[in-house]
């Protein structure tokens, strides 16, 4: 390889880093974030030492569910910007050696976009079938027990075509009949629009639901209490969704849009929110005409522990064949890790740890916008909520502003230097303390370590290459081996605990303690000792 040359597979050690638009930054005072302020603070992401810049969706949309609902799949929402405006963000990103991946919201779409405008008018029009339509039952009732993400059914009655129409989410989000051959082409080619125009790859949303069972058949009650996509008190859980998503026609379809994505030598990540979401993950991502690399939510949930994790990266590794995952603890739809996992204890400590657990995960990590501030759940009271989910299910569960609102940028300006005018979500107080223009003048903030492990680990491949493997270790202690062949190994021990740890680990017996920005844990004649949210990385010649 010609030195300067980016081997195939380079997002094997890239670091991607997700923008949610609506929160990032607001250059026009409207109170919402919007393109050119994203390509205004392009220069900070850079400096981050990342590689990728996920958008969230930008597109045309009425906004019932914040730009997941998309009603024109190739123009950008006036509230954003422009398709100019886009292009000026793609430009000044490559100038700045940034890859751009956008959101592709394909499984489902708004109820005011002209497809569905034409479906429900009839049931012989062009696009009658176009969407998942089907008669009611006998007594009117819907045609099974689907349940819908957001709460109720996942069926809505529709009186001009006196049918139901599927809806996994929200009532004004139909699902798209991915069985028909003109939706499948109109979704590649709606991605061949972005590609041409110079985007570097697609997050592919919730991208196991994209086909149904054709016989609609009920899905049969759940024999795991422990969903890791809804809360407990969504009755979506109680079923095994054997047959609403997570269809073997997917594949097929993953496998053209694989096709497309090499024509212009871009990616493509999935969201897989699944009842075996790692196994779903793994058929996914085999093999090298799929998914180049997919995420669940199975790191999103509440569950913390060391042992947790080592067991989701052990078991997605065993059932991989050569696929690639990208390990997130946190993102637009989960409660901040901040809160999730530290809990109100939690200190600047716990980040740092946080962050350097997540670059010694085999993988592509995937960082939320404010987690390189150590942003906590931000309380957002009942007036002020905006998302639907969380207007559904409150007070038991509030939804997912608390983690949406907007980035902190300078701590003495109104709104924190997010916006001139009023935000679409309070900025919280709390944050502020955070923003960026305080944490930059601290040389030991969570935002300057973030900048330093990012490019830290950059220079040690076996954190992005080498096999991944786990020491029976405390508790509360997350102990990983990584092993590259021509290369040292490297072992680390993550304290994931409030309180110090001491503990015998024979690989760690003259290993070289590797100078990780100062993480606060030791090793000495094969004793790893950790503070509370300690850390250390040690070298194995």
């Amino acid at each position: 390889m010609k030195q300067g040359q980016q081997p195939a597979d380079w997002w094997r050690d890239a670091v991607i880093y997700q923008v949610y638009p609506r929160s990032f930054f607001d250059s026009n005072g409207d109170g919402i974030g919007d393109l050119p302020g994203i390509t205004a603070k392009l220069d900070y992401i850079a400096a981050l030492g990342v590689d990728i810049v996920w958008i969230s969706p930008f597109f045309t949309s009425p906004m019932k569910d914040f730009g997941y609902d998309v009603a024109d799949y190739c123009d950008v929402d006036p509230i954003f910007g422009s398709l100019a405006d886009f292009d000026r963000l793609l430009q000044r990103a490559h100038a700045l050696g940034l890859k751009i991946m956008i959101d592709q919201v394909l499984s489902h779409c708004s109820d005011v976009h002209p497809w569905f405008t034409e479906s429900r008018q009839s049931r012989d029009n062009p696009k009658a079938d176009w969407y998942v339509w089907a008669d009611p039952r006998a007594d009117g009732s819907p045609p099974n027990n689907w349940l819908s993400v957001f709460g109720g059914s996942a069926w809505q009655w529709d009186a001009r075509r006196r049918q139901y129409y599927m809806h996994n989410f929200l009532v004004s989000q139909p699902d798209l009949n991915f069985h028909h051959p003109e939706v499948r082409q109109a979704h590649l080619d709606n991605m061949r629009f972005w590609l041409a125009r110079g985007v570097d790859g697609f997050r592919l949303d919730a991208c196991n639901f994209h086909f149904h069972d054709r016989a609609l058949r009920d899905n049969p009650p759940s024999q795991v209490r422990d969903n890791k996509t809804v809360q407990d008190n969504n009755p979506y859980g109680m079923q095994a969704h054997i047959h609403d998503k997570t269809q073997p026609e997917n594949l097929a379809f993953l496998e053209s849009i694989r096709s497309l994505l090499n024509e212009f030598g871009a990616i493509a990540i999935g969201e897989v929110g699944a009842d075996d979401s790692l196994g779903v993950m793994a058929e996914y991502t085999a093999g090298d005409n799929k998914l180049h690399m997919a995420y669940s939510f199975n790191l999103l949930t509440a569950t913390c522990s060391a042992g947790y994790i080592r067991q989701q990266v052990e078991e997605f590794e065993a059932r991989v064949k050569g696929g690639w995952v990208s390990w997130s603890v946190g993102n637009h739809d989960s409660v901040r890790v901040m809160t999730r996992w530290g809990g109100p204890q939690a200190t600047p400590a716990f980040a740092k740890m946080l962050l350097a657990m997540q670059m010694a995960l085999k993988g592509t990590p995937c960082l939320y916008q404010g987690d390189e501030l150590a942003l906590t759940e931000a309380e957002v009271a009942y007036e002020d909520i905006q998302d639907p989910y969380g207007i559904t299910f409150w007070p038991e569960f509030k939804g997912r502003d608390g983690c949406r609102t907007p980035m902190p940028w300078q701590a003495d300006q109104v709104h924190a230097g997010f916006s001139s005018g009023k935000p679409w979500l309070p900025v919280s107080a709390e944050h502020t303390a955070h923003a960026v223009s305080v944490q930059d003048k601290d040389g030991n903030s969570v935002l300057n370590y973030a900048r330093h492990i990012l490019a830290w680990c950059k220079q040690y491949p076996q954190l992005s290459r080498g096999d991944i493997s786990f020491f029976d270790a405390p508790e509360s202690v997350l102990a990983i081996r990584r092993d590259l062949a021509g290369n040292n190994s490297i072992v680390a021990a993550f304290n994931l605990g409030n309180q110090p740890v001491s503990f015998y680990w024979p690989d760690t017996t003259g290993a070289k303690t590797m100078d990780a920005a100062g993480l606060p844990g030791q090793a000495e004649a094969g004793k790893v000792s950790l503070p509370a949210y300690g850390a250390w990385f040690g070298e194995v010649s």
